[in-house]
Order: C-alpha cells, then structure tokens, then sequence
C-alpha cells in the first residue's frame, strides 16, 4: 500500500522552519516513542544539522520501554540528547535543564559578560507527535492548538517557556515521497497520516500481521484465538445486512485500540 500525504501548508512549514532555524540554539525533536525510529524525519534532520538536539521521545507511557532504551544509542552524543516523556506529566524543568546544557557554549559566552542569555529553541517532528502538548507543557498553560489528529497546527508561533527560554512550535511535517512503505505504514498506524488518505482495511491487516509478529500475547489477550482481522470482526460480532463480516468496522476498531493503547504498550521499531 503506497502512502503519500504532505499536504501544501507542509512545504510551507519546511520553508519556514528552515528560515527560522537561523535564530535557534537547541532543536527540541518531539518523536513517537512507538515508532521512534519510523518519526525520524530525514529533511528536518538535514535541517537540524550542525544543532544540538534534544531528542523527545514522547508517549512512553504507552510505549515499550525496554525496547525504546535499547534504540536510545540512537539518541545521545556529543551535541545530542534525549529524555524519555509523557506530556501528561510535567517535567519541563528537566527539559529546560537539558537546553541549557546543550547549549552551554553560548550560555558561557554570555554569563562571561555579564549578561543572563535568551535561549531560543524549535520544536519539530512528525504530525501527531505530541508537539504542542510538549509546547504547553513547557509554557504552563496551553497556548498551542493541540489535538488527536495528523495537521492540527498548521504555522509556527513563538512562546516564552520561562527561564529565559523561548519555544517555536512548529506544525507536524512528513517529507513530501516516502521511499520506504514499512515506515509509511508505522507513521499510519499511529495516526501521523491523515485517515481519510489511508485504505484501512489493507492497513489494519498489515498492523495485526505485524503486532501478532511482535507482541502475540497482546494480541491474544484483547482478541482471544483471532489470526486476522476477518476473525476480529467475528469475534465482535460485526456483520452486515447479508450476514457478511464488516472488515471495515473491524479494521477501524483494530488501528483504534492500537492507538489508543488498549493492546498494552508497545514499540513498532
């Protein structure tokens, strides 16, 4: 299944993220800690380049922990680092810690002039991250638009997170063609690609082959002796007049419950 969504307010985005990263210190990377890997943007990685990156894997609350820390070699450096984040919970004073650590440089040079710096940082990644969660967090009150869906925040703004640091928050971005299919697919499944684009039955097909792949026992608990989605809508009951099974009702209810987190925590990547 070929997947290709970037809408036009994205290459907008591009253009103006690229413009605006002039005046950034510290890029915030907001990934999806189910796909962290698959949420890696190859064009706002060529735009980040040569900044410090402070990688935010987000929603490990319903993530598969064991398996995010076994990727997080991926995510520190030199001029990189990570936290692990649930924007349910607060922990912006960590994440302005680690700003201000990554952009030490600049911090010292000011400090050795007696002068307290403006930290300017951007928050970037892929739609349905938890970019603007991440924003509001940072800013205390929720001053982004946010919202469960693929293209909520369509233009960059500038916020005062406190502490003299300062937020761009900027919309979700794909990358206008996606070479590989398996990391389309796992952008799909966690919502990062506008469903009314997507064929879902095809979709929710190829996400059971590979959760009852990765995470059988998960599978069994939520859909006992189900092996594939034909056999989900069995078990749910759901035909239609004619007493053909709805795959489409089923398949809908399968990428739901995998979004929403009802087959347990989970790492795609």
């Amino acid at each position: 299944m070929k997947i290709n969504w970037f809408p036009g307010h994205m290459h907008k985005a591009l253009k103006e993220i690229k413009e605006e990263l002039k005046k950034v210190d510290v890029v915030l990377y907001v990934l999806d800690a189910r796909i962290p890997l698959s949420s890696l943007n190859p064009k706002l990685d060529e735009l980040a380049e040569n900044k410090p990156v402070l990688f935010i894997l987000n929603k490990i609350d319903m993530a598969d922990e064991e398996r995010v820390r076994a990727l997080l070699k991926n995510f520190k450096g030199e001029n990189k680092d990570f936290i692990l984040f649930n924007s349910n919970f607060s922990k912006n004073k960590l994440i302005l810690e680690k700003i201000k650590k990554l952009a030490r440089k600049k911090v010292e040079k000011y400090l050795a002039k007696g002068v307290k710096p403006t930290i300017r940082s951007m928050v970037v990644g892929v739609p349905n991250s938890g970019k603007s969660s991440l924003v509001n967090n940072l800013c205390a009150k929720a001053k982004a638009v946010t919202g469960n869906r693929a293209g909520v925040t369509k233009s960059g703004q500038w916020l005062n997170a406190g502490d003299g640091v300062e937020v761009f928050d900027t919309p979700g971005t794909l990358y206008p063609k996606i070479e590989d299919e398996e990391v389309a697919k796992k952008l799909a499944y966690v919502g990062s690609v506008r469903d009314e684009v997507l064929e879902f039955v095809s979709l929710a097909d190829d996400l059971f082959k590979l959760l009852i792949e990765k995470y059988p026992k998960n599978i069994e608990n939520r859909y006992p002796n189900c092996k594939s989605v034909e056999d989900i809508a069995k078990l749910r009951k759901f035909v239609l007049s004619g007493g053909e099974v709805d795959l489409e009702r089923a398949s809908y209810m399968l990428v739901d419950d995998f979004r929403k987190g009802r087959l347990g925590k989970m790492t795609l990547d």
